[in-house]
C-alpha cells in the first residue's frame, strides 16, 4: 500500500496536481477491534530512603542509567536519538500493538482510546497525503513528526516548504530535523516543554533591562539571523548605564540563540540586536 501510494503522490507531483508550499502535520485515532486488556493494579513500593549518593554510587548510577537508555527500543528513547537514524529503521521500528492513547479534544477534556493512531502529512492546498505512519496509539505525536519529515526529504521531490504543527509537536529536536531539510516551520508553543524565557517577551521578542520589547526589523537569510530594533524608551540606556555595556553572555532562548545582558544588548546601541533563529517560528 505504502508503495502505491508513493506512486500516486509522484504521479499527482509530476502533473501538477500537487504544488503545495505548506505540509500540515497531525495525528487521529483509530480503536482496535481486540478487546481491551484488563487493567493490572500496581504494587505500591515503600517509601525510598531520601539521601545523597556518594560520588562513587552516583557515577555508577549514571552509567547505568545510560547503559538501560541505550538498550531501549528507538520509540522508547528520547526524540533526538531520531535525528541521525536512517528512514528504513524508523519506519522499520515503528511500534503497531493496539496500546491505551488519551489526546486532548477540543474542549480540553481528556479522551482514551484503546488502538491505533494515524500520523498524516498533509498538503494544505492539494489536500494530499505525502507521508503516513500507523503506530499504537500510546505513541506520542512528536515522536512521528521525523520519520514523516525524512519520508518527504528522501521519497518526494518538493524544496521549500513550510511545516505547520500543534504543541503536541514542539520539540528541539523537530525544528533541527527541519532545518537540517532546509525549510520552515510553525509549531506551537508548549510551555511544558521549556522554563520561562528570560530576556524575552510572551512573543520571544528581546527586551532590554527595563522589560521593553525590541521592534522585529527582518530576517537575514544568509546568516539565519532575526534582526531587530531597539524601542524609543531604550533611546538613553547608553549613557545611563556604560558600566555594564560589556557584561554580556551568548545563552539560548527557545526559539534563537541572542545576548542576554545585564546592561543594553549590544555594544552599539545604534545597531538593531541580532539573534541567530533556528530552524522555524513559534
Amino acid at each position: 500500500m505504502e508503495k502505491v501510494q508513493e506512486t500516486i503522490i509522484l504521479d499527482a507531483i509530476s502533473e501538477g496536481f500537487i504544488e503545495d508550499d505548506t505540509v500540515a502535520i497531525d495525528a487521529t485515532h483509530f480503536e482496535a477491534r481486540d478487546k481491551a486488556p484488563a487493567k493490572q493494579e500496581k504494587t505500591k513500593e515503600g517509601p525510598k530512603k531520601r539521601s545523597r549518593k556518594k560520588k562513587e554510587e552516583r557515577e555508577q548510577w549514571l552509567i547505568e542509567q545510560a547503559e538501560q537508555e541505550a538498550n531501549l527500543p528507538l520509540y522508547e528513547k528520547k526524540i533526538e536519538a531520531q535525528l541521525d537514524e536512517p528512514l528504513a529503521r524508523l519506519r522499520a521500528e515503528v511500534p503497531q500493538n493496539p496500546k491505551w492513547g488519551v489526546k486532548k479534544n477540543s474542549e480540553g477534556q481528556n479522551v482514551f482510546w484503546f488502538g491505533y493512531k494515524g500520523h498524516l502529512a498533509v498538503g494544505t492546498s492539494s489536500q494530499y497525503i505525502l507521508q503516513s505512519l500507523f503506530s499504537s496509539g500510546s505513541l506520542n505525536d512528536g515522536k512521528a513528526a521525523i520519520p514523516l519529515l525524512k519520508g518527504i526529504k528522501d521519497r518526494l521531490p518538493l524544496i521549500k516548504l513550510m511545516y505547520t504543527m500543534d504543541a503536541g509537536y514542539d520539540f528541539e529536536a523537530i525544528y533541527e530535523q527541519v532545518h537540517r531539510m532546509g525549510h520552515r516551520s510553525i509549531i506551537a508553543y508548549n510551555k511544558r516543554n521549556e522554563p520561562e524565557p528570560i530576556g524575552f517577551d510572551e512573543h520571544f521578542a528581546p527586551t532590554c533591562f527595563r522589560e521593553h520589547s525590541y521592534r522585529y526589523d527582518n530576517y537575514d537569510a544568509k546568516y539565519e539571523t532575526l534582526k531587530y530594533t531597539r524601542p524609543k524608551e531604550c533611546v538613553d540606556f547608553r549613557s545611563r548605564t556604560k558600566a555594564s555595556a560589556k557584561k554580556c553572555t551568548k545563552s539560548k532562548s527557545p526559539q534563537i540563540y541572542g545576548n542576554k545582558c545585564t546592561g543594553p544588548r549590544f555594544k552599539s546601541m545604534e545597531e538593531p540586536f541580532q539573534s541567530q533563529d533556528r530552524s522555524g517560528t513559534r
